[in-house]
């Protein structure tokens, strides 16, 4: 059986894509990558990972295209912001038999594939809290409710789009085709209001035709958070921990990065982490990591 892990990229992230790539690495030598291309820009992404971490494209890149061009077809030019970030979908059709997709504005802080053994109880899971802190925001308006299209408990499923698993074959393309013209017919079911553009559909097709779900933080007295934007966790050793418990990874989502961004010096840690270099170095990292070089 093929485990492994899927990203999104060109060469405008290959910052984010080379920080997620060290830290996957430092934790996983042997883990199967996948690099899906966002666009047809993502030479140098691709000839940077594979050099460092083996990362491979993904095989099939007649299927992206073909996807793509269908997404073309299925929604409006106005309905999604972003239409390649669906590019992501195609991880259903991929080589890999288990998966995880992780954005690539995201450092791990474990072997992060071990987290597959889930999909032995469930198909398909995520990590984070977004049911209980956004709710339905930027996945849902509140029609979803009104016209019950979902049930309450299914909508205690809702999930951030930047870090998820599944195996192959559990969605048919003819199945995600359906789903997603249905999607195409509903724009009022979503909300786009701040710009988001894949995360409302993926939630849609997930719940419609995923029966079996987890959620890795639904453990008791909650798993550890992953946003970058919660300002309470513990940094220890180039890792993050909420209420003691280490956090699987951190998720910059919708925070750009630069020098006054949450976390940064953990994110420039990761980033230079094979080149000696780092923006800031506190002193307690300089004790553990005496080879490292301090730039002022």
């Amino acid at each position: 059986m093929n485990r492994g892990i899927y990203i999104v990229a060109n060469d405008y992230v290959i910052d984010n894509a080379i920080a997620l790539l060290n830290s996957i690495r430092y934790y996983d030598q042997e883990v199967l990558v996948y690099l899906i291309p966002f666009n047809d820009n993502y030479q140098k992404v691709a000839d940077k990972l594979s050099t460092l971490h083996n990362v491979q494209i993904f095989p099939n890149l007649e299927l992206i295209e073909e996807f793509t061009k269908r997404i073309g077809e299925i929604f409006d030019r106005n309905f999604l912001a972003l239409p390649n970030k669906m590019r992501k979908l195609v991880a259903w059709f991929g080589p890999l038999d288990e998966f995880i997709y992780i954005d690539t504005d995201i450092v791990v802080f474990e072997k992060i594939a071990d987290n597959l053994e889930k999909l032995s109880e469930v198909d398909f899971f995520c990590c984070d809290y977004h049911h209980a802190n956004d709710k339905l925001r930027n996945i849902f308006s509140s029609v979803i409710k009104e016209q019950q299209i979902f049930s309450d408990n299914q909508l205690e499923d809702v999930f951030n789009s930047g870090f998820w698993a599944s195996r192959k074959g559990i969605i048919s393309e003819l199945q995600m085709d359906k789903t997603l013209r249905e999607c195409a017919t509903h724009r009022e079911y979503f909300d786009f209001s701040e710009g988001v553009t894949d995360q409302p559909i993926l939630n849609y097709l997930v719940l419609k035709l995923i029966a079996k779900r987890g959620n890795l933080v639904k453990i008791p007295g909650g798993g550890p958070g992953s946003w970058a934007g919660s300002r309470n966790f513990q940094q220890q050793d180039y890792a993050l921990y909420d209420r003691g418990q280490r956090l699987k990874y951190l998720h910059w989502a919708g925070i750009k990065m630069k020098s006054n961004s949450p976390y940064w010096e953990l994110w420039n840690h990761y980033r230079y982490l094979h080149e000696g270099k780092f923006a800031f170095i506190p002193k307690l990292t300089r004790r553990l990591f005496p080879f490292v070089t301090a730039h002022t």
